[in-house]
Parts: C-alpha cells; structure tokens; sequence
C-alpha cells in the first residue's frame, strides 16, 4: 500500500495555478513528471492576451509625436500591434528555450543530474508569474491609460517615471519570478542553494543589464 502510494505521489502533474500557492511542491513534481506542452501553450496564450492589451492603447497620436505623418502612422500603428501580440507568443518559448539552456550547463559544472526537460518544464511554470504580470499590468495600463511600457508594480510605475528604463526592470513579478528560479534550481536541478540564488541573481541583473543599454541607446544622439 505504501509502495502504491509513493508511486502515485511520483506521478501526479504539477500545477501552473499551484505556483501561486505551493511552489516548492511544484517543483518537486516537475522534477519527477517534468509537463512541456500543454503549460507553455497556456502561457503563451497569456502572454499574447497581455500584449494585445498593450497593443489596444497604442494610439496614432503616439507615433505622429515622433515625426510621422498621420499616414505613416496609422500604416506603422497596424504593423505594430501585429508585431507586438505576434513578440507575445514568441517571447515565452524563446526565453524558456534559452535560460533552460544556460540553466543545464551550469548544472553540469555544479555535478547537477537535472535534464533540459525538467528546466524546460520548469521555466515554463515559473513563467506563468510573469504572464499573470503582463496582462494585469497592461490591463490596468488599458483601462486607465499611460505608457504601456511601465509596469504599474514596477518601480518606474511607483514614481511616476516617464520611461521605464532601469527602474521598470526592478518589477514585484519580476523579482517574484526570481525568486521561484532560485528555488526551482534548488529543488528541481538539485543545486546547493547558494549556487541556485547566484544564478538566479545573475539572470535578474543581466535583465536589468539589457535595460540599461536600451536606455543608453534611446538617449543616444541620432545621425
């Protein structure tokens, strides 16, 4: 009976809803019945549903500021909104992909027996929390207006800032997100819980890292 049990236990499906209440159990399912498809799909659509958002409150007013002319505008607004709900379906896959590759070499070097599919799996449930951020960010940002590109929980959002540069990188989902890879990294790669939190830490402030050059290369002069 017992033996029943345990097998039982090994096999149920960890949850994308169960990352909200019990990470540290989900992560332990994903490291016995590591699931791919079916949550990146679900978050996917997530995140394409946030960025639609987002797309709704782009306005042709906002590119004519730029110096287009209310033609280009609308021609570019089109081409746009397409390419911003089309980043949201690729961004999931293409993130998950990649940190999951990073993720597993240095897991080799830390003697870590962890599988790309269990990070793969892994990284995907972690990015439910990050696509819960988009669409309530974005909706908000849709109901009451703004620059769709501040997070109303990120820092930027908090003091009103009018870009969101290094401060929209430091976002409560975000360092959310962070923290469930520390943990994850512990509890499904089996790294020591040092090494689990650098490398969560690293990632966070490569994040941070690619919003300071997008602010440097915005205030850059223009030829």
């Amino acid at each position: 009976m017992e033996i029943q049990k345990e097998i039982q236990k090994k096999k149920e499906s960890p949850s994308l809803f169960g990352m909200f209440t019990s990470p540290g159990i989900q992560f332990e399912r994903i490291r016995e019945n590591p699931k791919k498809w079916l949550p990146l799909t679900i978050v996917s659509i997530l995140y394409a549903v946030g960025m639609f958002f987002m797309a709704a409150t782009m306005d042709v007013q906002m590119l004519i500021d730029q110096g287009l002319t209310k033609e280009q505008a609308e021609i570019a607004l089109g081409v746009t909104k397409i390419t911003v709900v089309v980043t949201g379906v690729l961004t999931p896959v293409i993130t998950i992909l990649v940190s999951s590759v990073i993720q597993l070499l240095i897991s080799k070097f830390g003697s870590s027996s962890v599988s790309f599919k269990q990070l793969f799996s892994m990284n995907t449930y972690i990015m439910i929390i990050g696509a819960v951020g988009v669409i309530l960010n974005t909706a908000i940002r849709y109901a009451v207006g703004g620059n769709p590109e501040i997070y109303i929980t990120s820092l930027a959002g908090l003091l009103n800032s009018e870009k969101a540069g290094v401060l929209g990188s430091i976002e409560v989902f975000s360092i959310w997100s962070t923290i469930l890879t520390a943990i994850g990294l512990h509890k499904t790669a089996g790294l020591s819980k040092g090494l689990a939190w650098t490398i969560a830490i690293i990632f966070f402030l490569v994040g941070i890292g690619f919003a300071l050059v997008g602010t440097a290369l915005q205030g850059a002069p223009k030829l």
